[in-house]
């Protein structure tokens, strides 16, 4: 047996888990009508097929009507679950990998108008900034029946056959009741620590009475909110004390902090640029203040972390969940010795900001997550190997490379620069950002593993791609900034020039972002602690409407600490010059009439990429398919995807990523995937 902490088995009374690894509640918005369907059962059935021990399932799964889903989850109040979440048991029980889920009442953390359109109750009527919903005070007959719906959603797990339930207890009703911030009550649930403490034991003594006292029962919850009014450090830790002596509850999840805004939800799961594991210290503290078993994830990303969490006695099950969205195969390259391969999380939180704006969960660079019904984690051998060229060194060409030398074939990548990375290397300049070269990093030391020859420094023309003889050609050469249609653009300077260091504009900055995602807020941030005085236009209702709100927090952070300027719903006419400055004209959509001036001294624009195509356009002649794709096949699984039209043709050819349109970094790995396992 391995003597590595994480490897070690661990008792929770009658349940004995394979290992330490964990991969902690969250909704990955995968549900269809409520219910955990196939592409949720693939999901976790791909993370026990990679060794895990636990998959808690669900983040979180509501337990009345009046709880409606605010991110795609579970509808634990009908009886349908049952059989939908008995198969995905099923499925990591044959792994020996337990399976529990959390269950909750969202409170105040949902819309009213959703579902049933059913009053959204809380503890008392003290918004959420996040779902903006003006709750109720829950009544008694509110809180009764609220209590019988969480026995009745128990009693559903354990019929379905999970090995045990979590509550949650942060941000949502339950812990509501909690924190003097959420409630107000003058009545015997508000006041004393005892009175707030009185939802949360009828809530347990209802789930004990309907499941029994062997099947396991832990909560997630808050020991600090950190947070003025909120529910404090000393008043968490007693909550937690007493949750442990009760004998009701078999473990503590621990969580920090609040999370009724996207600011304060960035420090309860940090994003990249943000401290590793910031809560860890505190979990073990608590688990030394009580006794009690414990469970804790917040940006816990690498093995290293992990391995030190258990082994210096801070948590008995550690939570790796991005990393596991990364790559749902951690335990078994642990176990095999191959951590390096491990494919790492590089906190992009692309991820969490597809839930929370109403997308499924997508690692940013994993694009077989969440598409396991489709897209394979371990890429099957080719029929026959062929020979490949691959043209750009981004993402998507070393992705492309990737998946043709796991086929079996024989790759070529030539890149035009001295070394790889396309944009990712650009938003790695970023210091904040700078993890997102493991996007890189990672594929460059599969490709030298996999014995892939990357020729640097090489601008390819048509002549030096068909010298290699290729069978299959794939142009993955990304593209350039593009000015918006606006006039006197040759005055402006790009994102990119910024983000680079090429261009270090001083004084008054003005930064028109018609990209609505990294690049022009990357270069705002930069500008931002360089001095000056600095306005950021965007021609967007909202601003950087390609991002999502978990990541604009730290833009936004640097931008108001520079008191920078924000100015929405304007749209870029043109500039010109005025001396030695310029003059810059911002139009209305809203109000065609209405146009201002500003005079700056340099006018920064962001406006996507244009693709660089010359090069597939003068393969194209000599291709058996002139570059074309059969969509239909390609998105059906079956069928040729490069319909044959020029039968004296060489090679197949077809391009990805930014090289056909400027879209994001997922996008160009997702069709090197999908492209690259079909031939």
């Amino acid at each position: 047996m391995s003597n590595d902490p994480l490897l070690q088995p661990w008792r929770l009374k009658h349940l004995t888990f394979k290992n330490r690894i964990m991969s902690t509640a969250h909704e990955p918005a995968y549900s269809e009508d409520g219910m955990p369907k196939e592409r949720y059962r693939l999901y976790h059935r791909e993370k026990a097929r990679g060794g895990i021990a636990l998959t808690m399932t669900a983040g979180s799964a509501v337990v009345s009507q009046d709880s409606p889903e605010a991110f795609g989850n579970l509808q634990a109040y009908r009886d349908e679950i049952v059989p939908w979440l008995a198969a995905l048991a099923g499925d990591c029980h044959e792994q020996d990998c337990k399976v529990m889920i959390q269950l909750t009442h969202l409170g105040r953390r949902t819309g009213w108008n959703k579902a049933d359109w059913l009053p959204v109750v809380s503890a008392s009527p003290v918004r959420e900034a996040a779902h903006r919903a003006f709750p109720k005070e829950a009544e008694d007959w509110d809180l009764e029946r609220i209590v019988a719906d969480y026995a009745a959603a128990a009693q559903r797990m354990q019929a379905a056959g999970l090995d045990g339930i979590e509550l949650e207890a942060y941000g949502h009703l339950m812990d509501g009741f909690w924190s003097p911030a959420t409630n107000r009550r003058g009545d015997d649930w508000g006041g004393t620590l005892d009175n707030r403490l009185r939802f949360t034991w009828a809530v347990i003594d209802a789930i004990r009475a309907s499941v029994g006292a062997e099947f396991i029962v832990g909560i997630r919850m808050v020991a600090d909110e950190q947070m003025e009014n909120g529910l404090s450090r000393e008043e968490g830790v007693e909550i937690a004390r007493r949750i442990a002596s009760s004998g009701k509850f078999d473990f503590i999840n621990l969580i920090r902090g609040h999370i009724d805004s996207d600011a304060a939800l960035t420090n309860v799961i940090p994003l990249q640029g943000m401290p590793s594991a910031p809560h860890l210290d505190f979990a073990g503290e608590v688990k030394q203040a009580t006794g009690m078993a414990m469970f804790h994830a917040a940006r816990i990303p690498d093995v290293a972390t992990a391995r030190h969490a258990i082994a210096s006695g801070k948590l008995d099950m550690v939570g790796m969940t991005r990393a596991h969205i990364a790559d749902p195969h951690i335990v078994r390259k642990v176990t095999a010795g191959i951590e390096e391969r491990i494919r790492p999380c590089v906190g992009a939180t692309y991820c969490l900001d597809r839930i929370y704006e109403g997308g499924g969960a997508l690692c940013i660079h994993n694009a077989a997550t969440g598409r396991e019904a489709t897209m394979p984690h371990e890429i099957p051998k080719a029929e026959a190997p062929l020979r490949a060229v691959v043209i750009g060194a981004g993402p998507a060409g070393l992705e492309a490379a990737r998946v043709a030398a796991e086929r079996g074939h024989r790759v070529t990548v030539l890149e035009a620069a001295a070394e790889a990375g396309g944009q990712v290397r650009l938003l790695a300049e970023i210091p904040r950002r700078r993890e997102m070269i493991g996007i890189i990093d990672w594929r460059l030391a599969e490709l030298e593993r996999l014995g892939v020859e990357i020729r640097f420094n090489t601008y390819a023309e048509a002549e030096d791609v068909t010298a290699l003889s290729p069978d299959v050609v794939v142009v993955a050469t990304g593209g350039l900034p593009q000015p918006p249609e606006a006039a006197g653009m040759e005055l402006a300077l790009s994102s990119w020039d910024v983000i680079t260091g090429d261009a270090k504009p001083q004084g008054r900055v003005m930064v028109y972002d018609d990209g609505g995602a990294h690049a022009g807020m990357g270069a705002a941030e930069r500008l931002a602690s360089a001095g000056g005085t600095l306005e950021l236009v965007s021609p967007e209702r909202m601003l950087s409407p390609d991002m999502g709100g978990m990541n604009i927090v730290p833009y936004l952070a640097a931008l108001h600490r520079a008191g920078a300027v924000i100015t929405q719903h304007r749209r870029l006419k043109g500039v010109r010059r005025a001396g030695n400055a310029l003059v810059v004209s911002l139009g209305s959509d809203f109000a065609p009439e209405v146009v201002e001036e500003r005079e700056v001294d340099h006018l920064v624009v962001e406006h996507g990429t244009a693709a660089l195509d010359e090069l597939y356009h003068a393969l194209k002649p000599a291709s058996r398919n002139l570059g074309a794709v059969d969509y239909r096949a390609l998105t059906a699984g079956a069928g040729e995807v490069f319909p044959e039209r020029n039968p004296g043709g060489a090679f197949r050819l077809y391009r990805i990523g930014d090289a056909v349109q400027a879209r994001n970094i997922h996008a160009g790995i997702f069709e090197a995937l999908r492209y690259g396992i079909r031939w």
